[in-house]
């Protein structure tokens, strides 16, 4: 019996590349694509001297008050520019906005997070609508309305918590009250925490609704429960959404005017206790002292402004890489 061996056929030779092949390779070439790749990299260039301008301002200013300072910018608890000699410093700032915006930090994070899990997690659709829309309006009301309600509804209202930190806590110093108006850091990240948490939350709700299905499905087809599912599939998929959403509220908490200055009572001082009136931040210095002060005092202005310009960006910095070191849980490589 004759066995004939078929060869196999040979790959048919390299024809000329499609048309859309070309294109492809040599990238857009259709108008829309051509303008839209202007346009994009276009405002990613103008965000980036715009920074640069900014940065350029402030160091200008910056650098003419306080080369004329006669104390320590940085450790100095006195703010008179308009003096002679001129005397100011950012110490007591520093310490109220850094310390107002951590108090308003550790409420809102973990009340935020906690009612996004709520709402994707375990309310009934209705009532997880219901509440996501009230947190909505909470993030459309502007701060001067805030500011409004801490003055005339929190300060008096907060005599019984004062009291009661005083009582239970007082003895650490921190938390010890004398007896003062409620005008006090304390109150201001109170105060902070409330606006800056429909920020966190309506965040931190979309990136955990971004969750896989499938991971959840599997975890309770293992066998875990309620919280277990939460704790090994939903939180470690949204925690760079989470840390992003917290650096957007502490941005706001960081730069907040008009509510902590009808709040707060400003002093140039730190008192050991967050209990006790008084104290300041940047943003509430600038907004009080702008309009009444000289060329000299409105340079001082802008120095402590350039020092929460550059807080504000280190915070950032810091944000994205913890985020980067964490990109192995971030939604976009599950």
């Amino acid at each position: 019996m004759d066995i004939t061996t078929q060869k196999p056929a040979a790959p048919p030779a390299p024809g000329p590349a499609a048309p859309q092949d070309k294109r492809a390779a040599r990238g857009a070439t259709r108008p829309g694509d051509r303008i839209f790749l202007g346009l994009s990299r276009g405002s990613g260039i103008f965000v980036l001297v715009l920074m640069a301008a900014i940065a350029a301002f402030l160091t200008y200013r910056a650098s003419i008050a306080i080369s004329k300072d006669e104390a320590n910018f940085f450790t100095s608890f006195e703010w008179n520019p308009a003096g002679s000699p001129p005397e100011f410093g950012i110490a007591v700032l520093a310490f109220g906005t850094v310390v107002s915006s951590v108090i308003a930090m550790v409420i809102a994070v973990p009340i935020s997070v906690g009612i996004a899990l709520f709402i994707t997690h375990y309310a009934p659709r209705r009532l997880g609508g219901a509440i996501g829309y009230v947190i909505d309006l909470l993030a459309a009301v502007p701060s001067i309305v805030y500011g409004l309600w801490g003055a005339l509804v929190l300060v008096p209202n907060m005599d019984g918590l004062f009291s009661w930190l005083d009582e239970y806590f007082g003895w650490t110093g921190i938390l010890e009250w004398n007896g003062g108006a409620p005008r006090s850091l304390f109150t201001i990240g109170i105060l902070l925490a409330l606006m800056i948490l429909p920020i966190i939350t309506n965040v931190s709700r979309e990136v955990f609704r971004q969750v896989p299905r499938m991971h959840e499905e599997a975890a309770l087809a293992l066998g875990a429960t309620r919280w277990e599912v939460i704790r090994m599939s939903v939180l470690p998929f949204g925690r760079s959404g989470v840390i992003s959403a917290s650096m957007l509220g502490l941005g706001r908490a960081l730069g907040e005017t008009m509510a902590v200055a009808m709040v707060l009572s400003p002093s140039f001082d730190i008192s050991a206790s967050l209990l006790d009136p008084g104290g300041g931040t940047f943003a509430q210095n600038i907004a009080s002292k702008f309009n009444e002060a000289t060329v000299m005092g409105q340079d001082a202005l802008i120095a402590s402004g350039m020092v929460l310009f550059v807080i504000t960006l280190l915070v950032n910095g810091a944000a994205r890489l913890i985020i980067a070191r964490r990109k192995e849980y971030s939604g976009a490589n599950a």
